[in-house]
């Protein structure tokens, strides 16, 4: 249970919005699965990220958009049904399709909200608001010329022009008019970003750093599905661009994972890369997270791995650790939400193993406690430091709850560890067994 999460529910005008203490992956709280993050600084300094929605295992998306905000990569602000498209608040008039991956704008005194849906005559749209949380209002369907698909994006270069980005396959570019919500169709270009030369799938966004533009996109360099963000890079916004490499790639954060989507954006002076991962054993119920991210001196972005502790610091041993914001998970098992604002990691069977990166272990017992529940004959996990088959620090006996759901906790004896290392831990026991873990603290 994410016990460490301060949630405040409060009303203002249609809105409502939380306070969220939260600093690790996924960095959005139980229960609410936005992914697809677009980043965005504005000019109060806050860091915003626009994404879709998610809430079945069934299908993608929702009818609705929701905000996190953030001034420091620690606390977060969820402001919910910023953008609605079907029932109370319908912003979207002319259908009622759920919406998938946004993206978002600032120009003059207007914020705007770039949505798309599955639609084949009106696929893309705007929404406008005063307030970068919304509501965002009198939604419009946006010409695409002909190109009706999904993934908008929107550009401001230095000079004020705005570049609309889109597509799957290959990206189409063109320059907006003044006002925000049409195309300069003459200027429609088509293919600047292909599978073949960019392993460009979908879900493009668009930086510039010391000159350079950058093209951030889900990636199927990788056994041929877009788990990946990648990126390429041009001196101009319509190009051509060079096929730069993978950023990151969510492969293994989910049994049922299959697409990546995502954003970078400068906070405070340093770069983040900003994706998703699956959850539930399916590839449509998704979590943002994010990653610090570096750039070399030709402007070349290393590859940084999925980890637990996200933006922040190394998790400490000694505080509790919630099983969902493991990274790596080979197996069965999977996080799965199990109350409105708690989730766990479950569906863990015999020989299912896990990562949780990193762990600071400089201020722990000796004894570590976990809450668990089992239904089966029991078994054991194993605990092990920075690889999964070996270190090992504890081995714990876990007994079958009384129902085969109730929640147990247990403390056993552990080595001690100095510094700071990734935590592997595996269970092993029958092949009928199946396992919940909700938190460990050492």
């Amino acid at each position: 249970m994410a016990h460490r999460i301060r949630i405040f529910a409060i009303t203002v005008f249609s809105l409502f919005f939380s306070f969220l203490s939260f600093s690790q992956n996924p960095f959005s709280p139980p229960g609410v699965y936005i992914a697809d993050p677009s980043a965005h600084v504005w000019n109060d300094g806050k860091l915003y990220i626009y994404g879709s929605l998610d809430e079945s295992c069934d299908y993608y998306c929702s009818h609705r958009h929701h905000v996190l905000v953030t001034e420091d990569m620690k606390n977060w602000s969820l402001y919910r049904d910023a953008l609605v498209s079907k029932g109370e608040g319908d912003a979207v008039p002319y259908n009622d399709n759920v919406l998938y991956a946004p993206d978002a704008a600032f120009s003059g005194d207007t914020y705007y909200i770039f949505y798309c849906q599955p639609d084949r005559t009106n696929a893309e749209g705007v929404a406008t608001s005063s307030s970068p949380v919304g509501p965002f209002t009198n939604g419009s369907p946006i010409n695409l010329k002909g190109y009706n698909q999904i993934d908008p994006s929107l550009f401001i270069d230095d000079d004020g022009q705005a570049y609309y980005i889109w597509g799957q396959f290959t990206l189409k570019m063109a320059r907006m008019k003044p006002g925000m919500k049409e195309l300069d169709l003459d200027t429609v270009r088509d293919s600047i970003l292909t599978e073949s030369s960019h392993h460009f799938h979908e879900g493009a966004f668009m930086a510039k750093r010391n000159g350079l533009y950058y093209l951030v996109y889900a990636d199927i360099s990788r056994g041929d599905t877009p788990t990946c963000i990648g990126y390429a890079v041009s001196r101009s916004p319509y190009g051509p661009y060079k096929y730069g490499g993978v950023i990151i790639d969510n492969n293994y954060c989910n049994p049922g994972n299959w697409n990546n989507h995502g954003s970078i954006a400068e906070f405070k002076g340093q770069w983040y890369v900003f994706y998703h991962r699956s959850t539930h054993g399916c590839n449509t119920m998704r979590k943002a997270c994010a990653e610090p991210i570096y750039f070399n001196p030709d402007g070349s972005i290393n590859e940084v791995e999925m980890t637990s502790q996200g933006a922040g610091g190394p998790l400490k041993a000694e505080e509790t650790i919630e099983a969902e914001w493991a990274c790596l998970l080979r197996g069965n098992l999977r996080v799965e939400q199990f109350s409105e604002s708690a989730e766990k990691l479950g569906q863990t069977r015999n020989s299912d193993r896990f990562c949780i990166k990193y762990v600071d272990f400089s201020n722990m017992s000796d004894s570590v406690t976990v809450k668990y529940s089992l239904s089966g004959k029991g078994g054991k996990l194993t605990l092990n430091t920075d690889k999964p088959w070996h270190s090992r620090i504890a081995t714990l006996n876990l007994s079958p709850s009384p129902d085969g759901k109730e929640w147990q906790t247990v403390t056993f004896k552990t080595e001690k560890v100095k510094g700071t290392k990734a935590l592997w831990i595996q269970y092993t026991g029958n092949d009928d067994d199946l396992v919940s873990i909700d938190w460990l603290r050492f």
